[in-house]
């Protein structure tokens, strides 16, 4: 059994969302017979991440960040991609905090790598911007000793 976690950016443009789509599959394809992928499903990477598991066959754990989390973090767009996801998860673990926020995703951060024998990450290679972000959970992973796979496809960019 191998379980790989994510971590990457939400602000993926348009034109690079099939681009990490297919670099996950391509990465993902060698672990189908024993894949558990973990997730916070937020819109971008973690989702896309999710989508790819659930598509490879694997049994996806979804870690959301706080009790509020769907109802100020989801949008309107993301809404029927989360909540499906959500159903066919194999297992969904909500963090202790009420509300969404750094602290609150400093803790699924650390709840990931906790269960993951590999972390995936769709990073830019930007430096860390405050606790819980992408570079951060890249670098705790990295001092704890967790293979980290980077995934940025050429011409993979974000909006902003």
């Amino acid at each position: 059994m191998t379980t790989i976690a994510v971590t990457g950016h939400m602000d993926l443009t348009e034109p690079c969302i099939p681009l990490v789509r297919s670099a996950l599959r391509e990465l993902l394809a060698g672990h189908v017979d024993d894949l558990v992928g973990v997730s916070c499903v937020a819109a971008g990477a973690d989702a896309l991440f999710a989508e790819a598991v659930l598509e490879a066959g694997g049994r996806l754990v979804v870690v959301i960040p706080s009790r509020d989390y769907r109802a100020r973090k989801v949008g309107p767009e993301q809404a029927a991609s989360f909540d499906r996801i959500i159903a066919a998860a194999h297992e969904v673990v909500t963090m202790p905090c009420e509300r969404a926020g750094r602290e609150a995703y400093e803790a699924a951060g650390k709840e990931l790598l906790r269960r993951a024998d590999r972390l995936v990450a769709v990073w830019d290679n930007s430096p860390p911007s405050g606790k819980g972000g992408t570079a951060d959970v890249v670098l705790e992973a990295r001092d704890a000793g967790i293979p980290v796979d980077v995934v940025w496809p050429a011409g993979a960019a974000r909006r902003g």
